[in-house]
């Protein structure tokens, strides 16, 4: 939990501070563009790559998106983004110009890239000139493109943006939580043995940065047999309720291994899925917004 360390010279940034993440400060974010509008912010981590971030971050964003209310997704996993090909737009640029603020100033923004159920999407392979082109930066680099994806982006009133971040504890996770007011975060892991360090390490980063984890969701739980219907655990049984109940959290769902859903996404038809498997992940995360 944060710690009660000298924040007297303390301008608000974490980035390159010994005690990021550690103090009784809370960070300054970064101010949203003026001609956005975006209501709560809940980021989906994992201690670890490989668990399907990405894959609950879309779910999610479609589940909530169905039930009415306007959704964003800014994807912070800069060098590896996969939400562009999830919703069948990767190959679309962004939009932009420059407007004047209320002071009179010329401002440059950029428009997100609408889906086709009218989800707004931010990512780095929008401003590629190939989507197959590799992002060779240095992580201060990678930081300042996810700042300026909340800065420099005008997003179109968003009742519910969800933060794709990517896997660990590192630098963009850090930016995410410093330059974004996160109002809570969802962890994603998968049934392996080490799903315990996996989760304590997000789980603690949320404590550190004073953010509420709304609960764990574990992808790849099972495959269920096409001729008798039985769940086949071929990853061992998953112990993520004992995980669950030592944290004192919830699991929200259990996601399968299933060619359907592989297909659809790989197709980038995500929108058309109705398998409800994070259906009560969904209602968790509408719950809660309207308890705040």
């Amino acid at each position: 939990m944060a710690q009660n360390v000298d924040t007297a010279d303390c301008n608000g940034s974490c980035s390159g501070c010994a005690s990021a993440g550690n103090c009784s400060k809370k960070p300054l974010h970064e101010t949203l563009h003026k001609g956005s509008s975006v209501k709560k912010v809940i980021a989906v981590m994992s201690g670890k790559g490989g668990v399907g971030k990405s894959l609950v971050t879309s779910l999610l964003a479609c589940k909530v998106a169905k039930d009415g209310y306007r959704v964003g997704i800014l994807d912070a996993d800069i060098t590896g983004p996969s939400i562009p090909t999830a919703f069948g737009v990767s190959m679309e640029k962004v939009e932009g110009g420059v407007m004047t603020d209320d002071d009179g100033k010329q401002v440059e923004f950029i428009k997100p890239v609408v889906s086709k159920d009218g989800i707004q999407l931010m990512s780095m392979n929008f401003l590629l000139p190939r989507e197959t082109d590799p992002v060779i930066w240095r992580g201060p680099v990678i930081s300042g493109a996810v700042r300026q994806f909340w800065t420099d982006v005008v997003w179109d009133d968003v009742d519910f943006m969800f933060v794709d971040c990517p896997p660990g504890t590192g630098d963009v996770p850090l930016t995410v939580f410093q330059s974004i007011p996160v109002d809570g975060i969802i962890v994603v892991s998968s049934p392996q043995q080490l799903v315990r360090v996996i989760v304590e390490k997000a789980v603690n980063m949320a404590n550190m940065m004073n953010v509420p984890v709304l609960g764990l969701i574990e992808n790849m739980s099972y495959v269920k047999c096409p001729d008798c219907g039985r769940e086949i655990k071929i990853f061992g049984e998953s112990n993520i309720n004992g995980i669950a109940e030592d944290f004192g959290l919830k699991v929200l769902a259990h996601i399968p291994i299933e060619q359907n859903m592989s297909v659809t996404v790989d197709n980038g038809q995500i929108e058309k899925l109705d398998d409800g498997y994070v259906d009560d992940a969904a209602a968790v995360v509408e719950q809660f917004i309207k308890k705040i």
